[in-house]
């Protein structure tokens, strides 16, 4: 069950003729919402940089420290290299999940297209680190520790590097859409006694949770990229 867009953004979409993507692709359009508000924050904040901060620069900069030290404890120095990938895929799962908790909004993260591209973008990036560390050794990682066991480990790394990809979208969308939908279906059954707020505090939580745990994945893939092939 999918809550119906915005009707700005139909509105918009619709006067340059893109009235029907609108309507059939839900997602996008809240992910370019979601985008714009990201992008704008930053450009917001970056143009008044000072050396003693503002409330807004100064909330910003906690979070970007916070989320750094915390990846730096699990990868170590090395790990500054993608750090700016890690922050920007948190921030903006954190608010894809969130937005659907607002009545009218919809969440993108509850439509596996949404959380099978960040997937596939984690995939891609893994092995790009892979190679930048190790070169043509990186293939090493896939082969096993001895050379007589490539034709059973082959296949079985392979297969496993794929499964990423489908626990990274599944686990993500399966948790964001089940939030959506109970809220959706209390909202319509009880929505005028306040039934659906407690459900709504638990969403922010397991809000905050998706976004976390696709982080902590995507950096454990990333720091076993970064090691060296036993």
């Amino acid at each position: 069950m999918e809550h119906e867009p915005l009707f700005f953004i139909n509105t918009i979409l619709s006067s340059v003729g893109l009235g029907h993507f609108a309507e059939h692709y839900v997602h996008v359009t809240y992910t370019w919402l979601i985008m714009l508000v990201m992008v704008g924050s930053a450009i917001t904040v970056t143009k008044g940089i000072q050396l003693l901060p503002t409330k807004g620069q100064n909330f910003f900069e906690v979070i970007i420290e916070k989320l750094e030290n915390f990846m730096l404890e699990i990868t170590g120095p090395e790990g500054k290299s993608f750090f700016p990938f890690i922050a920007t895929i948190f921030l903006f799962i954190f608010a894809a999940n969130l937005i659907g908790l607002v009545p009218g909004f919809y969440s993108p993260t509850a439509n596996l297209n949404t959380t099978l591209a960040m997937a596939l973008c984690t995939f891609v990036y893994t092995h790009y680190i892979g190679i930048k560390y190790h070169g043509a050794g990186y293939v090493k990682h896939f082969l096993g520790p001895v050379w007589w066991m490539i034709p059973l480990m082959l296949p079985i790394e392979i297969i496993g590097h794929l499964a990423r990809v489908m626990s990274l979208s599944v686990r993500l969308y399966g948790n964001i859409f089940g939030k959506e939908l109970v809220l959706s279906i209390l909202f319509m059954l009880a929505g005028l006694y306040l039934a659906p707020l407690p459900i709504m505090f638990l969403g922010i939580l397991v809000s905050f949770i998706q976004a976390l745990v696709f982080m902590l994945l995507a950096i454990m893939y990333f720091v076993g990229a970064m090691e060296e092939a036993h």
